[in-house]
């Protein structure tokens, strides 16, 4: 299934893709999507609809994050051998692990907004991991038993803010709009393999970043494992599992960061692509 939210910022509503990928209305069936909607149960009982027969939402409403009231928005860094060697650092030992605020998280296709005193506003496309049902000290054979689905990730960064106003990344990750989530949760049975998944970006029509998740350093079942031993993760959490190369950081001769009125259009096989531009505040 292609599960989404769509609706004004903050009224969004539940919906699913019939086979034409027109919106369909699931609001007599869920209230959001979000918390025990995203568990296995929910998602069967989902899964049974005749979809043809549900409401046909009209027109182009806007697309909101594929997931509601989320709790946790965990990064991981460097998780990419290729983009590590763009980066000209060495691979870590155990998945890097950083917070993006929550409050960070927009739609698939809303504007981008550059901070105010940003010089390095840079893009990567992500897979985001949405969990379904609570993890806690989870074995990476059962982990992705704890997936409700995956979805598109533009993981904005602030480089600047983010390496050289000193602590954590989340410094440069976390500004409004810095998350765009979506424009689908595709849920787990119909991606057959998260470490086979072509993945690219797109700035004012050029290619900056082809990959594919096969080279991520630590694949989606370590990293769910590995974060079950440091905190539970619960339904509704995003996992943003790290970039392939082609940021702007890594661009040569040297850096190109993002300005006012640029477009970015990224996508992951099988999830659905976004479209952003940037402004200025």
């Amino acid at each position: 299934m292609k599960l989404l939210r769509y609706g004004p910022l903050g009224s969004e509503k539940p919906g699913i893709l019939d086979g034409d990928e027109n919106i369909r209305d699931l609001s007599a069936h869920i209230e959001d999507l979000d918390g025990d909607a995203l568990g296995d149960e929910s998602l069967s009982k989902l899964a049974a609809l005749d979809v043809s027969s549900l409401p046909l939402v009209e027109g182009k409403p806007r697309i909101g994050a594929c997931i509601g009231k989320v709790g946790k928005f965990i990064g991981i860094g460097l998780n990419f051998s290729d983009h590590a060697a763009e980066a000209g650092m060495d691979l870590p030992k155990h998945p890097m692990t950083f917070l993006k605020a929550t409050s960070s998280i927009c739609g698939p296709n809303d504007d981008i907004e550059i901070p105010r005193g940003s010089r390095k506003t840079d893009w990567e496309v992500e897979l985001g991991v949405v969990i379904g049902a609570r993890a806690k000290y989870v074995s990476e054979a059962d982990a992705l038993k704890h997936v409700a689905g995956y979805c598109v990730v533009n993981d904005i960064s602030e480089r600047a803010f983010q390496i050289e106003l000193s602590g954590q990344f989340t410094k440069g990750k976390s500004h409004d709009t810095f998350g765009p989530v979506g424009p689908w949760l595709v849920t787990r049975d119909e991606i057959n393999d998260p470490q086979n998944l072509d993945m690219w970006l797109d700035v004012d029509g050029v290619r900056r970043q082809t990959g594919n998740s096969n080279k991520m350093v630590f694949g989606v079942a370590t990293v769910i494992s590995h974060l079950s031993q440091l905190m539970t993760l619960h339904p509704g959490d995003i996992i943003t599992t790290g970039t392939p190369p082609g940021v702007g950081m890594g661009q040569k001769p040297k850096p190109i960061f993002l300005t006012e009125g640029q477009v970015m259009t990224l996508g992951v096989e099988g999830l659905g692509v976004q479209s952003q531009k940037t402004i200025q505040v």
